[in-house]
């Protein structure tokens, strides 16, 4: 019998959500790299470009690749004859693993879990619990694997009980036609069919810590069918032309991913969960040795002829932002932002819109300003602030009309598309809407010079902060006529799937 100590478990859970915040798994960086040199649309190969290039820069930094570290999601499979010693839960123990990784002092993880969620929605501070969960097998050994997902991915899931004689394939590319960006593609999809509601969803999520295989299945040809429908449904997405971030292009998914479980005759319960560009997860078995070491992945895994194509950008200062100005932006367009920037998400706009609503003077000016969509990392050593890429803009959609009609508000910054009534709203007001790369939140902090507290303190990540920017690249999404990129992007690039590249 195996007898593994408490803090050898703790240990190996913190070092493993802290390694896999700063290295993405090898996998990927190798297949992101291919699919960016077969991509034809600029706005998405630029969009590869730059997570290519702050994942090196975060692995090289030991800072995480994006801002959003996301929960701690850890499987479990203990072995009957293994045994653990301590006096605690198995929650309680793998909590104490996220605490420790959140806390870290030379890399502190965003805590981005509220203690519960319908009413206060207070942070823990500690990004605990962890969404745990154990299988009890054969053997000694205790195998865990733990990932880390953020919102933007976690928040396009989706479920359908389909009927036995639906096509799973039809129901995937119609779904994922609707998901928009925020999942920040380009990444994987996870598909669950079988067993019941829960169980096809939790297939679906372990689906997406399986090697990315599908390019040499498409190299060797499919030997089942259930790699016959995986490669269908890659090349059915990737024929969307969505691309990366978006923006319009080849590729869309890297793999698509499929765990199946006997089911009830009358049920076909089907569970999609999209994997962002963060792909963040790792194995380790403890076998009573003491602690699980993790490897690096060798620098030379990424590209060294990569680039990324801002140069040319119109730059603009924040600090004298005018509606006429504002109004020459063409969507499609590179900005180089400089000057001061407001930050805000959900928690901030909630509030500030409330104290409209109450006649209540707002904490800031927003007129004639910009605002960035933001929950950063808190800094350390000399930075100004810690990575801090952008969060999923629709989510602001139901704020922006008294925002903008009550407040004089000019620019938004995001990622990933707004909603009709939105761009609607954003053309009424002659506003715009720009966009930073989801999945490059440590290259974008480069161009944070300064930040400061500017209001809401207590909503912490959420706060709203003052950034003083230089040079911070941005694609315009909605311009003041209305155009959208992430309309006339994909329809740009969809295609026949009979004339599906390879992606």
């Amino acid at each position: 019998m195996a007898t593994i100590r408490e803090e050898d478990l703790v240990a190996s859970i913190a070092d493993a959500l802290q390694f896999i915040s700063y290295y993405h798994p090898a996998d990927y960086i190798r297949n992101l790299a291919e699919a960016w040199r077969r991509e034809e649309s600029p706005a998405a190969r630029d969009a590869m470009a730059q997570i290519l290039v702050n994942s090196r820069m975060a692995a090289f930094g030991r800072r995480p690749i994006c801002q959003d570290t996301g929960t701690a999601q850890v499987f479990m499979k203990v072995g009957l004859n293994a045994r653990i010693v301590s006096n605690r839960s198995l929650q309680e123990i793998v909590d104490e693993g996220v605490r420790r990784a959140w806390r870290e002092e030379r890399n502190p993880l965003r805590a981005s879990v509220v203690s519960e969620p319908l009413f206060g929605r207070r942070n823990t501070g500690d990004n605990a619990p962890a969404m745990l969960h154990v299988e009890m097998v054969a053997g000694d050994t205790v195998q865990v694997h733990v990932a880390a997902k953020g919102g933007g991915s976690e928040n396009k899931a989706k479920f359908a009980a389909l009927n036995p004689s639906d096509s799973v394939a039809d129901w995937v590319v119609r779904t994922v036609e609707t998901l928009g960006a925020g999942w920040c593609p380009p990444g994987m999809l996870g598909i669950g069919v079988g067993g019941s509601p829960e169980k096809a969803m939790t297939l679906a999520k372990l689906s997406l810590l399986d090697p990315i295989d599908l390019p040499q299945i498409r190299a060797r040809g499919p030997s089942s069918k259930e790699e016959e429908l995986r490669l269908e449904i890659f090349e059915r997405v990737n024929a969307l032309g969505i691309g990366a971030q978006g923006l319009g292009g080849l590729t869309t998914v890297l793999d698509v991913k499929l765990k199946t479980f006997p089911v009830h005759a009358a049920s076909l319960p089907v569970g999609l969960i999209p994997q962002c560009a963060a792909d963040r997860h790792a194995h380790f078995t403890l076998d009573g040795s003491g602690p699980a070491i993790f490897t690096p992945p060798s620098l030379d895994l990424w590209p060294q002829d990569i680039s990324v194509a801002t140069a040319a950008g119109r730059r603009v200062d924040l600090d004298r932002l005018t509606r006429e100005e504002v109004a020459t932006w063409r969507a499609g367009e590179t900005l180089l932002l400089s000057g001061r920037l407001l930050t805000g998400r959900d928690a901030a706009h909630l509030r500030l819109t409330r104290m409209l609503e109450a006649g209540e003077p707002l904490p800031v000016d927003l007129r004639d300003r910009a605002i960035y969509y933001v929950g950063p990392v808190d800094a350390v050593g000399d930075e100004a602030v810690g990575p801090a890429g952008p969060t999923t803009a629709t989510r602001m959609d139901k704020f922006l009309e008294p925002i903008l009609s009550q407040t004089g508000l000019l620019v938004m910054v995001g990622k990933a598309e707004r909603g009709p009534a939105a761009v609607e709203t954003i053309a009424r007001h002659g506003a715009a809407y720009l966009i930073a790369v989801g999945g490059a939140a440590y290259l974008v902090s480069k161009a944070i010079k300064s930040a400061r507290v500017l209001a809401f303190a207590d909503l912490g990540m959420e706060a709203i902060h003052e950034f003083v920017v230089e040079d911070m690249p941005v694609t315009v999404a909605v311009d003041a006529a209305g155009t959208s990129v992430h309309r006339d992007g994909p329809a740009r690039w969809r295609r026949p799937v009979r004339e599906a590249v390879p992606a």
